[in-house]
């Protein structure tokens, strides 16, 4: 292979700004919080800005719940046919325990959670799952799966080298895997917001804002085709979080499949998104930007809390956020022609 050649290093501006502030609570973050949103479609900005500002006219304001947290990686091994690799995956379960010493030798932060097979056939396919500290965990996870497939591989169980990589993890692609056992971190962000809230700043109801959900996010998207996914634009708001804060950007494919709730009940709208597959981190590549550092310092993500600590806040921040853009858009589409007109006012500079 010819050695590559690479030219000088740029960089693209992207026209960011700081909304809010969102006023959280629950077990990852709490207070009030300006966050910045890297994008080309400015509308966003106050789109956002007017979910942050219900936020705060509610006590507790959005409530982020950090209720699950691992990054996987599935390897590929061959065998003869598929009682072997049955055979192999029992052994392989049964060990666990010494695949875990086998991580814990090789990583500072790594910690082995999960091991799940899958038989096709001669295909062995192995998901570990991991915790990954405040990293994403991408290399880490990768680096790991590559020992434990060298230490199984020595047992001499009948298998062969297939990948390090089987697309059953499942990286950047839209599949039901993460969402049935989990890739990532998975946040709940809901919030109770009084019926006078809602006609006074969203400008709706909260039987129009319910009623809207059902018919566009689930039917809508049921006849769409939608795999475990039923929202407005979560990719809005996480492309915008994810620019800014030095994340990788095509995780938004998995990010942005998730869920919007809504219920009109007798004290108010009781609104919620679910993102069950955020892969977001505070260290490691994209985070040494100077813009991305002063980002990380702004939001409180480079206090010295315990390991993981600030990867979870970060994904309850990005999940508020979330919830404040898809509640803004949903209530404008109750209303004929807001939301064209907002585009129009907004990008195009006019009234």
């Amino acid at each position: 292979m010819s050695k590559s050649t690479y030219s000088e290093t740029t960089y693209t501006a992207i026209p960011t700004r700081w909304v809010g502030p969102i006023r959280f609570s629950g077990n990852a973050v709490t207070g009030e919080i300006d966050v910045p949103l890297a994008t080309y479609e400015t509308p966003l900005w106050p789109s956002v800005g007017r979910g942050a500002k219900v936020s705060r006219l509610v006590e507790g304001g959005i409530v982020a719940t950090v209720v699950g947290e691992r990054m996987t990686r599935s390897v590929l091994f061959t065998a003869t046919g598929a009682s072997a690799a049955h055979r192999a995956s029992t052994i392989i379960s049964s060990r666990f325990d010494d695949l875990q010493a086998v991580v814990t030798r090789g990583s500072r932060f790594a910690t082995l959670v999960e091991i799940h097979p899958e038989i096709v056939g001669s295909l062995l396919f192995v998901r570990f799952a991991f915790t990954t500290g405040d990293a994403s965990g991408h290399n880490m996870v990768t680096a790991a799966s590559d020992a434990l497939m060298a230490e199984i591989l020595s047992w001499d169980l009948g298998l062969g080298y297939g990948s390090i990589s089987g697309n059953f993890c499942t990286d950047k692609k839209a599949t039901g895997i993460n969402g049935a056992l989990g890739r990532g971190k998975n946040v709940q962000a809901d919030i109770l917001i009084p019926h006078d809230i809602v006609a006074g700043t969203l400008k709706t109801s909260a039987e129009k804002v319910a009623e809207l959900v059902v018919r566009k996010n689930y039917v809508g998207s049921t006849i769409a085709g939608a795999l475990r996914s039923a929202n407005a634009h979560f990719a809005n708001m996480l492309l915008a979080f994810y620019l800014a804060t030095g994340q990788d950007a095509a995780n938004i494919v998995e990010g942005s499949q998730g869920f919007t709730y809504a219920e009109n009940r007798p004290e108010g709208l009781y609104f919620a998104c679910s993102l069950p597959h955020l892969i977001v981190g505070t260290v490691g590549n994209g985070k040494h930007l100077d813009h991305v550092e002063e980002a990380m310092v702004r939001l409180g993500l480079r206090e010295d809390r315990a390991p993981g600590e600030n990867s979870r806040r970060l994904a309850a921040l990005i999940a508020g956020t979330v919830l404040c853009g898809e509640l803004s858009l949903l209530a404008a589409q109750t209303n004929p022609g807001e939301l064209m007109a907002a585009h129009v006012s907004l990008e195009r500079g006019t009234d």
